[in-house]
């Protein structure tokens, strides 16, 4: 019952930062120590869980899907999206500055945490790192050309895929994505108001998106893995710009639906902040919630250091049972 408590509040928690543009709920998995097991139990949704359910019937099937650990850890999503995630749209809206401190000192701090290096790192992991950092900063770019599939619901599949592999990559946030695609406000309207149409297509192309995307991470995990966890530490520094509090759109363009997508920054200090918008920088309240962002990261990043036995466990089980790649 501990287990599935925890796994319930490490949901809301993917839940709640998956709302806002910027963070993604892969970081707050990496950081809790559930990233790779998530994957790899993603992965077994596939031919080998049909025949687990031929071999030892429902149980297996259980067992083998590992229901334990998804039912709870879904449950916790979902019940945030239509919870805490409100609450996370409406401090975007009504205190911007304090919410992209806290997730700004998160995220930062989660980089720190899983990219210490261990003991097969070598220098060529700079690469990958880098890599990381380099896609993260060129992804959002490329999302406004999406509305040139034309089709309306074609864009609202290929949104659903892009958005959900995002999830699955800590540092880079499926919400944002969804900005500069211009759908964010589509999507979002339509889990608050239960838009079944809009809903059926995002999440066909969320469950494409989850199990090919699931697979080629693990198959990188298995084959390569510490250079790509440096690669999803690039995306998680990548991030980071994103999240600045202290920032003036200085480029956008409208969407579909009038919606404005963000395209460019400039980066600004606190005292540069407050000349430029006239708005005040609330200085010590975004460094005060900078600072409980990286505490709260450190806190749980020492409390599952054991993630990454488990994480070996899975895949090792994924290899006896011959899970499908």
């Amino acid at each position: 019952m501990k287990r599935q408590i925890g796994l319930l509040l490490r949901g809301a928690g993917m839940g709640a930062a998956d709302a806002v543009p910027g963070v993604s709920g892969g970081t707050i998995a990496f950081v809790t120590g559930i990233y790779e097991e998530l994957l790899y139990t993603i992965r077994r949704f596939g031919p080998s869980a049909i025949v687990a359910w031929r071999q030892d019937g429902v149980a297996g099937l259980v067992a083998h899907l590992n229901l334990a650990f998804l039912v709870p850890l879904l449950a916790g999503i979902a019940a945030s999206l239509i919870s805490v995630a409100h609450l996370v749209v409406w401090l975007m809206e009504a205190q911007p500055l304090l919410l992209d401190g806290f997730f700004f000192g998160l995220v930062a701090a989660s980089a720190l945490v899983v990219g210490r290096h261990p003991a097969d790192w070598r220098f060529w992991h700079l690469l990958p790192l880098l890599v990381g950092l380099l896609l993260a900063q060129a992804l959002p770019a490329l999302m406004p050309w999406l509305g040139q599939l034309g089709s309306p619901a074609l864009v609202l599949v290929v949104a659903g895929a892009i958005a959900i592999s995002a999830l699955l990559l800590p540092g880079v946030s499926g919400s944002f994505l969804l900005l500069t695609m211009g759908l964010y406000g589509k999507v979002m309207a339509a889990i608050r108001s239960f838009d079944l149409e809009v809903l059926l297509l995002f999440g066909g192309g969320c469950l494409i998106g989850l199990f090919a995307f699931s697979r080629l991470l693990c198959w990188l995990l298995e084959r390569f893995h510490t250079a790509t966890l440096q690669l999803l530490v690039g995306f998680i520094l990548g991030s980071l710009p994103v999240l600045w509090p202290w920032r003036e759109l200085v480029r956008y363009q409208l969407g579909p639906d009038g919606q404005m997508i963000p395209l460019d920054f400039r980066y600004l200090t606190p005292s540069g902040f407050t000349q430029v918008t006239g708005d005040p920088a609330q200085l010590p309240v975004v460094v005060a919630l900078m600072l409980a962002g990286a505490a709260l990261v450190w806190g749980i990043g020492r409390a599952h250091r054991g993630g990454d036995a488990l994480a070996r466990d899975g895949r090792q089980k994924d290899k006896e049972e011959g899970s499908d790649a």
